[in-house]
């Protein structure tokens, strides 16, 4: 089945380089979604400037800071079956900074956080422990799939 990536860039024009490219996104979006078995396959990833961040971070989640991405999973009339699975929105200078402090490329962090904000979409959560291994297993697994090395380990 198709996958449909509304890929929005709000950041600017000297950043969009470090960007994932829609190829990328398509590859670990699908990935996520094939291995879930999910039929939902409509999405929006937007990338965004710090401002906007931290707005939505405070309106959505009561926290007055920019964050590396947020999901809000698309929730339709009940009865309606749709193929829009939600929105990302991820702060690109938020995660530039964090790869540098964590000694990673921008690239296998943007794949980390493309994954990770796709299982909240799909309802996966990190509230307790056991929520936040069952997500931090799949979301190691996955990225092996791509070569990227365990997000986790606190030695890289």
């Amino acid at each position: 089945m198709n996958l449909e990536i509304d890929r929005q860039v709000a950041v600017a024009d000297a950043a969009t380089a470090e960007l994932p490219s829609a190829a990328d996104l398509e590859t670990w979006i699908g990935r996520v979604l094939d291995h879930a078995e999910e039929s939902r396959r409509e999405l929006t990833v937007r990338f965004v400037e710090r401002d906007e961040s931290r707005q939505l971070n405070r309106d959505y989640r009561g926290k007055d800071k920019p964050t590396n991405v947020l999901s809000f999973p698309f929730e339709g009339p009940p009865g309606i079956e749709v193929g829009l699975l939600g929105d990302l929105v991820i702060c690109h200078a938020v995660v530039v900074a964090e790869a540098a402090e964590q000694g990673k490329s921008c690239h296998d962090h943007y794949a980390h956080l493309v994954i990770h904000g796709c299982l909240h979409l799909l309802g996966y959560d990190h509230i307790d422990d056991a929520e936040a291994e069952q997500m931090e297993a799949l979301e190691r697994t996955l990225l092996a799939g791509f070569g990227i090395a365990d997000p986790y380990l606190e030695d890289r």
